[in-house]
């Protein structure tokens, strides 16, 4: 049995726990490939013009493995608590694909309200799939711990760039955008080529992030929102700019973002993408941010 994961969208939130567990109870996972312009292309085919680029990118890469696999895992991500709600496409996406494609979806529910957690959702999906229950929690159990510590460690090894000497910029967005090899990537490479310290939003205490957040700016229910901006709560007085990445027309960020900006102490640049087809634009921006960086003190 062999089940797809989509490199896009939910890949980048706890997916080193949930492969590891799939594959300690034996199954064959399959990532989509890397990001490329055809992925977007082929998304934005099928994509209605009010998507997302993200979004859209998650529809390549579904399109991708969707003969290549016997069950696509597509979650439902509705919230992590009334105040803590998610961007609707984590809601949507299940019904989405499965109304664009005739393929095979394997699915999990997280609704803390009504106490559906991912342990929950993957303890289901492998009982459907007729595992033992103790082969289920014992996998599991070791999928979980393996996560943790790896997530400790990359925590842990971003504070410790905050003591670095070299010129530091926090990047704030979305996970599925910073590490995204058409959208966040080039931004980042485009940095380290100019001997900039990169500190990431997302490998932070997310606990942390959230509390720091709630405390500064109440109106503020999305989860992933609040621990961007919690980040940058922790680290502004170690960093010297901020980089804030959306793909439009993010609904989310166009609030939550704009918040920010309205606070920030320290240069920032903030790059949102709409397509793919070109950096030159982006480079030029880039160079003159850290332009400002070096002669900003």
């Amino acid at each position: 049995m062999s089940i797809g994961i989509p490199r896009a969208l939910f890949y980048y939130y706890d997916t080193e726990l949930i492969i590891n567990f799939l594959k300690e109870l034996g199954i064959n996972v399959i990532i989509s490939s890397k990001t490329s312009k055809k992925t977007i292309e082929i998304g934005s085919m099928y994509a209605s013009s009010e998507m997302c680029l993200s979004l859209k990118n998650y529809i390549g890469h579904v399109f991708e493995l969707k003969d290549r696999v016997d069950y696509i895992l597509i979650p439902r991500i509705d919230n992590y608590y009334t105040n803590n709600q998610t961007c609707t496409n984590f809601l949507a996406a299940r019904d989405i694909i499965k109304n664009i494609f005739n393929i095979r979806v394997l699915d999990y529910n997280i609704d803390l309200n009504n106490k559906d957690s991912l342990k929950k959702g993957l303890y289901k999906i492998a009982g459907s799939l007729n595992i033992d229950k103790k082969i289920i929690s014992s996998s599991y159990i070791n999928s979980y711990n393996k996560y943790l510590k790896s997530k400790k460690e990359t925590i842990k090894k971003n504070i410790k760039k905050l003591n670095s000497a070299r010129k530091k910029v926090l990047i704030i967005s979305h996970s599925y955008n910073t590490y995204d090899d058409l959208v966040g990537v080039p931004i980042i490479n485009m940095l380290k080529k100019e001997d900039i310290e990169i500190i990431y939003c997302d490998q932070f205490d997310t606990d942390k992030c959230i509390n720091l957040c709630e405390r500064k700016y109440k109106d503020i229910y999305w989860k992933y929102s609040k621990e961007m901006i919690g980040a940058y709560e922790i680290c502004k007085n170690k960093i010297d700019g901020v980089i804030l990445i959306s793909t439009f027309p993010c609904g989310l960020d166009s609030l939550a973002n704009e918040l920010l900006i309205l606070n920030l102490k320290l240069p920032y640049l903030n790059i949102i993408i709409d397509d793919v087809n070109g950096n030159n634009g982006i480079e030029t921006r880039i160079e003159s941010f850290i332009d400002i960086l070096k002669s900003y003190s």
